[in-house]
């Protein structure tokens, strides 16, 4: 992995410690094809996915501090945990054990990811932790030796330190950047009303596959891959595909509404995000996904339906707060 890749793949973050505020915006994933295989002897699924970040963000601010702390407004505000099981603290710390640093920072997050919507929420805020902690505490580390911690943390944290679009392989932590001209796609995304547990859907659809005398294999993202070099939104839109899908409309039947209103509306395609419930809908432009989101709202499918593009870089530091 080199770090001069994808869109603002260049490392922007100082050699020294900061006094602080550092503010650190990251966005939102989208997975464009995910392939899942077997369970693995480490609990595990085989992943072959294709990442996307894309323009939904939430925004995390470090700041120094005699311990370590979290605060935050905005997205689940109330209902997210904010101890040592939130993946942003354990980001931190993870990042203090690494360099031997004490773990000392007061972290403020700005949340508009839905929570346990598919679209990594959690790991982004890990990620962001790990890049506004290390600017923050002065430890230097690339952004490949930041990846390599992420890994430890969750199976879409690498990736949302890199950001762009990337190949995902392992468990989805092992990160290859997609090499084409570049391009934006534009994506609408339908909020659903309440989350969905992502190991709820990896167990649904392993209770799925169980009716199969054998397993599928593991499906690989050629034809996904193509489509992303050809720069054809139609033909990145037959592309699409989510094993993860049928799980979650199993899990929640309503989602099936959703994707056909939004192909109604004239989306190219739409998918499930990752383990659900959002969903994504591919448009042809940005104007045509503006459409698309009103018609959404009004149809009354999702609690919220906005407009994003991609691909976006992953966490950056911004100006301080």
């Amino acid at each position: 992995m080199t770090e001069a890749w994808g869109p603002g793949g260049e490392d922007d973050r100082p050699r020294r410690g900061l006094p602080g505020p550092v503010r650190v915006r990251v966005p939102a994933k989208v997975n464009l094809h995910l392939g899942v295989g077997p369970l693995r002897e480490d609990g595990y699924h085989e992943l072959n996915t294709v990442y996307q970040a894309i323009s939904i963000y939430d925004e995390l601010t470090a700041r120094r501090g005699d311990t370590l702390t979290l605060t935050m407004e905005g997205e689940g505000a109330g209902e997210l945990a904010l101890d040592e099981s939130n993946l942003a603290i354990r980001a931190a710390r993870a990042l203090a054990a690494y360099t031997g640093r004490p773990a000392h920072a007061r972290l403020h997050l700005r949340k508009q990811i839905p929570l346990a919507g598919g679209l990594a929420g959690g790991s982004a805020d890990a990620a962001a932790a790990l890049v506004a902690c290390d600017a923050l505490w002065g430890t230097d580390l690339s952004r490949d030796e930041l990846a390599v911690i992420a890994a430890r943390l969750g199976s879409d944290v690498p990736f949302l330190v890199y950001g762009g679009t990337a190949l995902g392989t392992g468990h989805g932590e092992t990160i290859s950047p997609i090499l084409a001209r570049p391009t934006t796609w534009h994506w609408v995304v339908a909020v659903a009303d309440e989350g969905l547990s992502t190991p709820a859907a990896y167990a649904e659809l392993d209770r799925l596959r169980a009716e199969y005398a054998a397993p599928p294999p593991l499906r690989n993202a050629d034809a996904l891959l193509a489509a992303l070099r050809g720069r054809d939104p139609a033909r990145l839109g037959r592309a699409l595909g989510n094993d993860l899908q049928a799980a979650a409309l199993a899990l929640r039947p309503a989602l099936a509404t959703t994707l056909k209103a939004g192909e109604a509306a004239g989306a190219l395609a739409g998918i499930v995000s990752g383990s659900g419930p959002t969903c994504v809908f591919l448009a042809p432009d940005a104007a045509e996904a503006e459409r698309i989101a009103a018609e959404l709202e009004t149809a009354g499918v999702c609690r919220a339906a906005r407009t994003a593009h991609g691909p976006v870089p992953g966490a950056r530091i911004g100006a301080g707060a």
